[in-house]
């Protein structure tokens, strides 16, 4: 049999999607609203496999949230008992049928049969970027709008939110900082966070625009994380640097671990959040002709 399984890597802008995995056509709305899985499963269908298409998604980013680098792998059988696609003809085939989407695919590997790109990932890495100084959206230079939260300080208390981070930092329970969603009661709310930093960042037309715009970035690393878990720990980071809320008030609702202990209206907004890696071990995305070939056989 000549089906083959993929893990692909690919990016978006999330501005017009109703967030990575596929949305129910009752819930599309008027417009139509998609997620992006609906058109990654499109373009594959493009392909004419012979197999059903199906896609899993290794993370479920929300409306809005935009991805450098997520991930997904799908099963593919060739018509008329072709050969497999290479990975490099996969690629360049795929984003032909995406072209009119703000969808790309950057990467693709042939893996085992049994790969599971969301059970198989070993981290996933998050950035949320942060303009500061700017009242209003339309004053930032085109490259940055809807790809950051623009606050109207100038300045935040940089040492008070790095101790902040550093409380999120290591294995917690952190239902304080997850939003309620169907699976609240099927998720273990504990999670370690192997990073949570925060550095300058920067534009793109920084040195192109009229005026300086101070830029910086927080990164979050950890296996897994709950609905909204980035978005809200940004928030409280944020509102730690702009002195609305203390490091002690912070470690406070960590250490409350109940949803309701997290303050209204906290949370960073989802245009500025990046997906930038999903890690693998590369032992786990090695194929092998031969192996495959006897498992098809028994």
């Amino acid at each position: 049999m000549n089906k083959a399984r993929y893990l692909i890597f690919f990016q978006y802008i999330g501005t017009k999607y109703r967030g990575a995995v596929k949305v129910p056509p009752h819930a599309q709305g008027k417009r139509g609203e998609k997620g992006v899985q609906d058109h990654l499963e499109d373009a594959i269908e493009g392909l004419r496999p012979l197999n059903p298409v199906t896609l899993s998604v290794s993370s479920r980013t929300d409306t809005g949230v935009h991805a450098l680098c997520n991930s997904a792998h799908f099963d593919l059988q060739r018509r008329n008992d072709k050969s497999p696609f290479t990975e490099d003809v996969l690629v360049q085939a795929l984003n032909f049928h995406l072209k009119a989407e703000q969808i790309r695919i950057t990467q693709a590997y042939r893996v085992p049969d049994h790969f599971h790109a969301r059970h198989h990932a070993q981290s996933r890495t998050y950035v949320y970027q942060i303009a500061l100084g700017i009242s209003h959206p339309s004053l930032l230079p085109l490259t940055d709008f809807d790809f950051c939260w623009n606050l109207h300080n100038t300045a935040l208390d940089l040492e008070a939110m790095h101790e902040a981070a550093a409380l999120l930092v290591g294995t917690h329970d952190f239902s304080s900082f997850r939003a309620v969603n169907s699976d609240i009661h099927f998720k273990n709310p504990v999670k370690t966070m192997d990073a949570v930093t925060l550095q300058p960042g920067c534009s793109f037309a920084q040195a192109h625009f009229h005026r300086e715009i101070p830029f910086w970035e927080l990164t979050f690393t950890s296996r897994s994380f709950l609905y909204k878990q980035v978005r809200r720990m940004t928030g409280a980071l944020v509102a730690v640097g702009q002195r609305r809320l203390s490091v002690r008030q912070l470690k406070e609702i960590l250490e409350a671990r109940d949803t309701r202990a997290y303050p209204q209206g906290m949370a960073a907004p989802a245009h500025g959040l990046f997906l930038t890696r999903v890690d693998y071990r590369e032992t786990d995305l090695r194929f092998s002709p031969q192996l495959s070939e006897e498992q098809n056989s028994d």
